[in-house]
């Protein structure tokens, strides 16, 4: 029997992820899609202009077109979401499979930082960090890092705890086998299906709380094109101008949208209770 072809066989995966590499590629080639405009170049006579066929999502109260800084927001909003999961991944999962690993004071160092990490609320405890390292991109990413390693890690250590004490793996001790060789050849292996998934799903959240630092002025500086520092500037003339605010929005939305679905996508299919 002919085997299906995997992205026939996952439509809802394919689609989304044509969406999501659609994003992607819009973000990097936004010199083309806006077709060279600059998204920190505006006029004063131009200033807060409707949507027109001059301006397709209007203008800001600096004249910039807001179309070009929408899209120039995605490279701002995408890297740094993509640089906050890759090290919120590679944290956690160092710290939680070392900890699961080793046991001991090793386990209970490490699960008692994290512990005292999940005592304070994520977006309050990301804002005292962020307030008190100044504004800026590289200090949002910083704080919300900081905050989210925790659920990697406790959930690598979950899992490395499970698979620890297995036959095949106390012959592997018994052996010989280094403490590279069994993280490397059997605690990594078996969580990295379960984290991807969690990595995936997680792309979207993260970019919520990206965006919210920069709408409390603790994210990216002005002028620099960024969807949540958009929503703030469009706040004053919400009611003059909601264009300001709809679009920025909008483009938040859809995107979180498209990586959530993606997320579920990949959980469907790595999932091995679905398999």
């Amino acid at each position: 029997m002919k085997k299906k072809n995997f992205f026939l066989a996952h439509k809802q995966f394919t689609f989304f992820l044509i969406l999501a590499l659609l994003i992607i590629l819009g973000a990097i080639f936004a010199p083309v899609v806006t077709g060279g405009a600059d998204p920190l170049k505006g006029s004063l006579t131009e200033a807060l202009e409707a949507p027109s066929r001059a301006h397709i999502f209007g203008t800001d109260k600096m004249g910039r077109d807001i179309f070009t800084r929408v899209i120039y927001g995605a490279r701002a909003s995408l890297s740094a979401t993509f640089g906050v999961v890759a090290l919120i991944f590679l944290v956690g999962t160092a710290a939680g499979v070392t900890a699961g690993y080793f046991g001991g004071w090793v386990d209970g160092v490490i699960m008692r930082i994290a512990d005292m990490m999940l005592a304070f609320p994520g977006l309050v405890l990301a804002l005292a960090v962020a307030g008190i390292m100044g504004a800026g991109s590289r200090n949002a990413i910083i704080a919300i890092v900081l905050v989210n390693w925790t659920k990697y890690a406790r959930l690598s250590r979950s899992l490395v705890l499970k698979i620890r004490d297995r036959d095949y793996v106390s012959a592997a001790i018994v052996t010989g086998s280094k403490t590279k060789h069994m993280l490397f050849s059997y605690m990594l292996p078996n969580a990295l299906p379960t984290l991807i998934i969690t990595a995936t799903t997680d792309i979207g959240g993260m970019m919520l709380e990206l965006a919210a630092l920069s709408f409390l002025g603790f994210g990216t500086r002005p002028p620099a094109p960024e969807w949540g520092y958009m929503l703030n500037e469009g706040r004053a003339c919400m009611q003059s101008a909601p264009w300001m605010m709809i679009f920025p929005g909008l483009a938040i939305f859809l995107v979180v949208t498209v990586f959530n679905m993606l997320g579920d996508s990949v959980r469907d299919i790595l999932d091995p209770k679905e398999a």
